[in-house]
């Protein structure tokens, strides 16, 4: 149960199907906003879908491959449509590049980053017109310590911290608040902590050991604070960077 109210709120969740940005669109639904969603996963997009439409608002999903620019110039305005507007808009996508190679790096500057940069440039003329307008933008603990595992995910995540802060400058002045959540280590079905559980315990184990918090995160843990960042309570708040960790990076 949330503690927070969004009635009447359009928000868009830009990679909103799985995970984090699963429970936040959820959370956001059942905080009574109108919400949209977009991923590329079809079969995964219906399903949270129709779970938000469970809460009786408005459930909107677009199918959008967050690396192509058109294919976001065709889905922020295709949510705007559907909801009558955009007063939120969360910046969720990961290409999640794990090597140091042109691939990875590609992935990750791609998705994790300019996703960031196009979906805030395509939504911004609806997110002037709000009178409450909040960007909040999904980092990671990797863009804050060294990703000595995964390069340019970790380089991408720090310049989409940098770019919330530069966003929060330029935009205040508009009345559109921007802010940053930096989660740690979180598992969920499906996801790949679940996965490195099985394939690589030692991995996992070693990550694990290092949370004070005793275990990793859910996702349902990261989707309040974000909520928060976009609520009238955080009027005053922008610019800032939240890392929601469990203790993760400070020993155990």
């Amino acid at each position: 149960m949330t503690p927070f109210r969004f009635d009447g709120r359009r928000v868009v969740v830009a990679g909103g199907s799985r995970g984090i940005g699963r429970a936040i669109a959820l959370a956001f639904a059942e905080a009574g906003a109108a919400v949209s969603i977009c991923a590329r996963g079809a079969e995964a997009l219906e399903a949270t879908r129709a779970d938000m439409a469970a809460f009786g608002g408005i459930a909107h999903a677009g199918s959008c491959d967050l690396s192509d620019l058109d294919a976001i110039a065709r889905y922020i305005p295709a949510a705007a449509a559907a909801m009558g507007g955009i007063d939120i808009l969360i910046n969720n996508a990961t290409g999640y590049g794990r090597s140091d190679d042109e691939a990875s790096w590609e992935a990750s500057l791609n998705v994790d980053l300019m996703a960031v940069v196009r979906a805030s440039r395509e939504a911004l003329p609806f997110l002037e017109k709000s009178d409450a307008a909040a960007i909040v933008n999904i980092a990671s603990g990797a863009g804050i310590n060294p990703a000595v595992r995964n390069a340019a995910y970790g380089a991408s995540k720090a310049a989409v911290i940098h770019y919330t802060k530069t966003q929060a400058a330029t935009l205040m002045k508009k009345g559109i608040r921007v802010n940053c959540i930096a989660p740690g280590s979180v598992e969920f079905p499906g996801g790949s902590w679940e996965k490195r559980k099985t394939d690589a315990p030692e991995l996992y184990n070693r990550i694990l050991n290092a949370i004070p918090a005793g275990r990793l995160g859910r996702p349902e843990e990261i989707a309040p604070v974000v909520l928060f960042f976009a609520s009238s309570l955080a009027g005053w708040v922008t610019a800032q960077v939240v890392q929601v960790n469990g203790g993760q990076g400070f020993g155990r």
